[in-house]
């Protein structure tokens, strides 16, 4: 593993001449970052701004992948965003991940750091009340350096671009639904993390092969040191340590929970968009039947599914926990 950690900072390392910085912002020395690559996020990136403002990050830092509908036009806007711009191919980066690590390595040591798509919104035990710096300041008394959450996905009730969701607005008011129940969780000893897998695609897209059902486990939010690296998006990380954030004596450890607002109306016709630019999956053609699927704007609620209504729900759920954090 220390070689293959080594090989992940070299090759993020030589991907940095692919960024070009059109924006540089300034923040201190105890400033929460985080980091983003984005493409067209016109739509989102209002409440997303608004979401992760709220929670407490001081400066965002975000990789815009060759936008055209206006989302590097308002991050260049904003006082407190640092802006790099690519037109280099999301997939030979391990889909971003190269970047985010280099830019990790020269703007985020020694700082708390969260990194998400513009369609996550991290929500933790009583968010609303306790800003990301109180949530931070008890994981480091803890010695946690990571908190781990649950990507929990969305979705309205009827066909998927039936119910349009006006561009700035709270995605959580139109997608209001999720699955409570059907995960399954494995441990993946090699890195030593959980592989969590489930919810409304795994039904819908990838019943007859669950194997290929999209990881819903993240690591968020980390206090991030110049010799990490990502190796799977934010599924697991190297030194393979941190990815042991999970309790193991039967207790319960905190976690949060990544609200994922991907099926907005608008992902029928992104959906076509990206079946067509294959930049998102490693074998591109075996997800062409997922694509399609979505395309034709499936109707994902069922009768089992769950209206959506804050975090303690999900902490009665079992799907996130405050642990000793009361």
């Amino acid at each position: 593993m220390h070689w293959k950690r080594r090989r992940l900072r070299a090759r993020a390392i030589a991907r940095a001449h692919q960024l070009k910085c059109l924006r540089r912002g300034r923040w201190d020395k105890n400033a929460i970052l985080l980091f983003c690559t984005i493409r067209n996020e016109a739509e989102r990136i209002d409440w997303f701004l608004h979401h992760y403002r709220r929670l407490g990050v001081q400066h965002f830092i975000f990789i815009d992948n060759g936008s055209t509908d206006g989302t590097r036009e308002t991050l260049l806007a904003q006082p407190d965003v640092t802006v790099y711009a690519t037109d280099a191919s999301y997939k030979q980066s391990r889909f971003g991940m190269d970047w985010i690590t280099w830019l990790m390595l020269r703007h985020g040591n020694g700082h708390w750091c969260l990194v998400a798509d513009a369609d996550e919104l991290l929500i933790y035990p009583h968010w609303q009340s306790r800003p990301l710096s109180a949530l931070t300041g008890w994981l480091e008394a803890e010695g946690q350096g990571v908190l781990p959450a649950m990507m929990l996905e969305l979705y309205p009730k009827g066909p998927l671009d039936s119910v349009p969701c006006p561009a700035g607005a709270d995605p959580c008011q139109t997608l209001n639904w999720f699955d409570a129940a059907n995960y399954t969780i494995m441990h993946k000893p090699l890195l030593d993390c959980l592989l969590i897998q489930g919810g409304p695609r795994a039904r819908q897209f990838f019943a007859t092969a669950p194997q290929r059902a999209p990881t819903l486990t993240k690591l968020p939010l980390i206090k991030w040191s110049w010799h990490y690296v990502w190796v799977n998006s934010t599924h697991s990380i190297l030194p393979r340590v941190l990815n042991r954030c999970f309790s193991t004596d039967g207790g319960e450890g905190i976690s949060g929970v990544m609200l994922h607002t991907k099926f907005m109306a608008s992902v029928v016709q992104k959906s076509r968009i990206e079946k067509h630019r294959a930049e998102h999956f490693g074998n591109a053609p075996v997800f062409d039947s997922y694509y399609d699927a979505v395309s034709e704007a499936p109707d994902l609620w069922c009768p089992m599914s769950t209206r959506f209504e804050g975090w303690e729900q999900l902490e009665e759920l079992g799907l996130m926990s405050r642990g000793g954090w009361a």
